[in-house]
């Protein structure tokens, strides 16, 4: 409990963490949840297993408890950014007035805006309205930005309308939408002064403390109203200065830097608003943290963790809510109207209640996307963009959105492009770097090919039941067609397959197949083997797992899979995106996934919890014709075996262009074993039993230790030998000079 609460977690929360028997954070937890309890946005990426739930749900558990505490008592939040028409007592870049990716810093004086084609602005927090001041902006990237002054009127795109005064980095003065020369270009490592005088009714600019001359005359109608320090930047960052840390260029004479102003206009936050703040009262449908998963089971398995970790937070206590398919809407109504603090969620039923008003994101303080890669290559893009636009970017209370992005591997570019647009400065906790295999999977590729092995030519009516793609063709031995051949492949994966779980006597192993019906057809195969569900303890006793199996049916066969009932898990990647399944020895692909980020997914379940583990990938040597449902109903009774370019729903796979896809992106060569499946011994395999704890100490070598031991007794031996005759010479330094 030290351990966690030595972080600053709550000891209510250490208590229940250590009861879980997590004695100590694992490594991105240390890392990530002293992050998130200082407020930041945080992307982490690890290993699957690594603690990633418990990085995130922690620290959101008790800011939630901390927010509703508060609540209680009547507290509002810090009263320099409090809403409602507080007033901000300092000199900062203003979060209440600022464009939806326009991003600040915890000191209130670094911007940024990662939009490459759109441009998004701010105001101070402070504005003045006579006097002769200056400011200071550092330029920190090469990014496109424009910097001066404007009113409360000015649009926040800097400089296009007669209300704002700008001076850009491409050298262009601007106003009211006019472009003009000025100076010079300035980009990273440049300093700008920003001069305003309210007495001459002026404004001019400096780079790098070379006055540039006089930029504006301030019209007569804004003589009398406050004028702000402002900026707007396209994919740039920017560090202002207002005078509280030495200038790097000090202002002429008679200038003054702009926090030292008498009189500053202090901005009241509701007369701003470009940034979302709500000022919505919370209702019972309004949660403090929105998670958001990639699947149902996943869904089931955080929420698990957060009912866990929070049963010892007391007054107020939190009220968690799962929200997935396949469970009675009417149930999570009732919820709703009892009152919700933390909504765990898959975005279809999300999509439904949010949409229909059933739950509110005015007091949304935390969003979470679980597994983000995941849910982009889903295609929920949309609908994550559309949620974050509804949520307030500060709450009622004073209280800035948190975001928190979360996945096995985040080097993506659809998920570096979603961070930046959604998030503000966020700190990043990678301690994956790019994919990679754990030390504890050994992974091989087994060749597929129909050309050598002709196995599948006698198999006849005993063969593994196909995918009825080519239910239209002739696939019989002798037409020599790539139908054929494609055939060939899905009845030999069915055999090679069974024969990877006899060979190497497999107790428990999951096995990955590309579609729905791969795996109801490998479940039936495995049946008629004497496995299936019912057979516990059978060798080819197995469970299905997969988006058209009922919720309840789909949790059973993965607590019964847990438990060791069945020895096999059929699924397709739904299972393979943070399920937590501890020390499974074996993985079986018996198609390469098409993602390759998904191949460090699927052999990810094995060798986890340093327990070593055997991934191996059937790989077909031939192109194989496969379903891609481009239809309405997404397969369902589809039976359109036209490619996909001819207007059908199928396509030509081609695993060997993956698996070098996947050999490039992982930097190594995968090894090949033969057909037999005898596994090449090497210096992973025969020192190890898979789904067993490497030996520590170096056990597994005893026998070369019994077998070297002689010759380290000689060796042991000469050495002092040796030493003796060096002793005895140091004694006789007479006789050892004249010998020589």
């Amino acid at each position: 409990m030290a351990a966690f609460s030595e972080m600053g977690v709550m000891p209510e929360i250490a208590q229940a963490v250590e009861e879980m028997d997590w004695l100590l954070p694992t490594d991105i937890q240390a890392e990530s949840i002293p992050l998130i309890l200082g407020g930041g946005d945080v992307l982490m990426a690890a290993e699957t297993g690594s603690g990633k739930t418990g990085a995130f749900s922690i620290p959101v558990i008790q800011i939630v408890y901390e927010t509703l505490s508060d609540q209680k008592e009547g507290k509002k939040g810090r009263a320099s950014i409090k809403t409602g028409g507080a007033i901000f007592n300092t000199w900062q870049m203003n979060p209440y007035d600022r464009s939806p990716a326009f991003a600040i810093g915890p000191d209130g004086l670094c911007c940024q805006s990662r939009e490459f084609k759109e441009w998004h602005g701010c105001r101070s927090t402070k504005g003045v309205t006579k006097g002769k001041y200056y400011y200071e902006v550092s330029c920190h990237d090469q990014g496109l930005c424009r910097v001066g002054w404007s009113t409360l009127q000015a649009a926040l795109d800097l400089g296009t309308d007669k209300f704002g005064f700008g001076f850009g980095g491409t050298g262009k003065k601007s106003n009211n939408k006019q472009f003009d020369s000025y100076g010079e270009e300035f980009t990273m490592h440049d300093t700008i002064g920003c001069y305003l005088d309210l007495d001459k009714s002026q404004i001019s600019f400096s780079k790098n403390g070379i006055d540039l001359g006089l930029a504006f005359e301030i019209p007569q109608q804004l003589k009398n109203q406050a004028f702000f320090a402002s900026c707007v930047l396209k994919n740039a960052e920017l560090k202002f200065n207002f005078g509280g840390t030495e200038f790097k260029h000090p202002p002429k004479t008679g200038f003054v830097a702009l926090d030292k102003s008498p009189d500053g206009h202090a901005v009241k936050s509701s007369q701003t608003g470009s940034a979302k703040v709500s000022q919505v009262k919370a209702t019972s449908n309004s949660p403090k943290a929105l998670i958001i998963e990639p699947s149902k089971e996943l869904a089931e398995q955080t929420l698990n963790n957060v009912t866990n970790f929070k049963k010892y937070v007391d007054n107020p206590k939190l009220r968690e809510l799962l929200v997935i398919g396949g469970v009675a809407a009417k149930e999570q109504m009732a919820a709703l109207e009892q009152g919700v603090d933390i909504v765990v969620g898959t975005p279809g039923r999300l999509d439904d209640l949010i949409s229909t008003g059933k739950i509110s994101l005015s007091q949304v303080r935390f969003l979470v996307l679980d597994e983000c890669d995941g849910l982009l290559s889903a295609g929920y893009t949309d609908f994550i963009n559309r949620i974050h636009n509804q949520i307030p970017q500060v709450t009622s209370d004073g209280k800035r959105l948190q975001v928190i992005v979360c996945s096995a591997t985040l080097h993506s570019f659809d998920v570096k492009k979603l961070s930046e647009r959604i998030m503000h400065f966020p700190t990043w906790v990678d301690l994956k770097g790019e994919d990679s295999v754990p030390e504890t999977v050994h992974h091989v590729v087994v060749p597929v090919n129909p050309k050598k092995d002709r196995l599948w030519e006698s198999l006849g009516k005993n063969s593994i039941t196909t995918d009825e793609v080519h239910a239209k063709d002739n696939t019989r031995p002798g037409a020599n067609s790539s139908e054929m051949w494609s055939e060939a492949i899905k009845k030999l994966k069915g055999e090679y397959t069974v024969r990877a779980i006899k060979e190497h006597k497999m107790d428990q192993a999951i096995i990955f197949c590309r579609t729905k019906i791969d795996c109801d057809n490998m479940e039936q195969y495995f049946i008629q083997q004497g496995g299936g569900p019912n057979s516990k303890n059978h060798q080819f006793s197995c469970v299905c797992l997969h988006g058209d199996r009922k919720p309840q049916e789909r949790k059973s066969n993965l607590d019964r899979f847990k438990r060791k009932e069945v020895r096999l898990l059929i699924c397709t990647d739904v299972a393979a995106r943070g399920i937590d399944i501890h020390g499974v020895p074996y993985v079986i692909n018996v198609t390469l996934p098409d993602e390759k980020q998904n191949y460090v997914h699927r052999i990810g379940r094995v060798g986890r919890a340093e327990r070593m583990g055997l991934a191996i990938s059937l790989v077909a040597m031939e192109k194989e014709k496969v379903w891609y449902h481009v239809c309405p109903n997404r397969g369902r009774g589809c039976y359109n075996t036209r490619l996909k370019e001819d207007g059908g729903c199928t396509i030509w796979y081609n695993e060997k262009e993956l698996l070098s896809g996947i050999e490039e992106h992982l930097k190594c060569t995968i090894t090949q074993c033969e057909p037999d499946i005898k596994v090449p011994v090497d210096e992973f395999d025969g020192k190890v039993t898979y789904g067993q704890r490497r030996a520590q100490g170096g056990g597994n070598y005893k026998g070369h230790v019994d077998v070297l031991a002689p010759t380290v007794h000689e060796l042991a031996n000469l050495e002092r030998e040796a030493q003796s005759s060096f002793l005895h010479l140091g004694y006789m330094p007479n006789q050892l000079f004249r010998a020589f």
